[in-house]
């Protein structure tokens, strides 16, 4: 029985030494140990030209670790973050964003960075449906369109000379006409289920804080159309002319509704 039991234990250790060279084996070799900073930034611009993010991030990863302390180091987190942003992972994307403006506060490429911030807040592609819903922008959760208006404004009040400024500007404006659209869809929303009074409320609320936007005529016509429902005439009255002294070709006295033909979000 001892013998049996002594040949037993140098097949074990054999068996042992190969699952331990087998798992050694199977770990992944690091093709970039040899390679110097501006090669891995090289295949990694490659790799984001020919669209490959997920090949592109593990890269400028690596090269954030190798050249920390360095503008490239700054680039990378740049890129990393833009590149997260394309491979539709927005979360990752801001956090990279956030890690690289709470280390870099006097970058040169803040302006940037903030711009991309916004960018990915903004988010307006809303894939292949778009053209069929034409849902916009004043349609989906607001939450993300007002971070995007505040990151915009950040850049156009610290660097009003930055080349992302002109574009910044035009989408803040066209954010405000999300904002103030929002709040007529929810008006929209009380009338027809005969909530006239909530409705009133909504599209008061919006014309008292949006000026210049478009959604304004449509929440005075609501705003007309609600005081009728309710046998307010005198207040229907005064809505009407309000409307009609505001907007004297208004289409939704006439239609009771704006043409459909090329609608106010058609931006870009």
């Amino acid at each position: 029985m001892l013998r049996a039991k002594l040949s037993i234990v140098p097949v074990t250790i054999v068996a042992l030494a190969i699952v331990t060279l087998s798992g050694c084996s199977s770990t992944p070799v690091d093709r970039t140990a040899g390679m110097s900073p501006n090669a891995i930034y090289s295949e990694a611009k490659e790799e984001m030209g020919n669209s490959q993010w997920d090949k592109a991030i593990p890269l400028l990863e690596k090269l954030e670790a190798r050249a920390a302390g360095t503008p490239l180091a700054q680039q990378a987190q740049l890129d990393k973050a833009y590149a997260h942003y394309k491979a539709q992972e927005p979360a990752q994307a801001l956090a990279t964003i956030e890690r690289f403006t709470r280390l870099h506060p006097a970058s040169p490429a803040m302006d940037y960075a903030l711009y991309l911030k916004a960018i990915i807040n903004f988010n307006d592609d809303l894939g292949l449906f778009s053209g069929i819903t034409r849902q916009d922008l004043s349609e989906r959760d607001q939450k993300a369109a007002k971070e995007s208006f505040e990151a915009f404004k950040e850049l156009t009040v610290r660097f009003p000379d930055s080349k992302y400024s002109p574009d910044a500007r035009q989408r803040m404006a066209y954010i405000v006409n999300s904002l103030a659209q929002y709040e007529v869809h929810v008006a929209r929303y009380y009338y027809k289920r005969g909530a006239y009074l909530a409705a009133v409320n909504r599209a008061q609320a919006t014309v008292a804080e949006y000026r210049d936007v478009p959604a304004l005529e449509e929440a005075l016509y609501i705003i007309y159309k609600s005081y009728d429902a309710m046998g307010l005439t005198q207040l229907r009255d005064d809505a009407r002319r309000v409307l009609e002294q505001s907007y004297p070709q208004s289409e939704f006295l006439t239609k009771g509704a704006r043409s459909k033909a090329d609608p106010w979000w058609k931006v870009w």
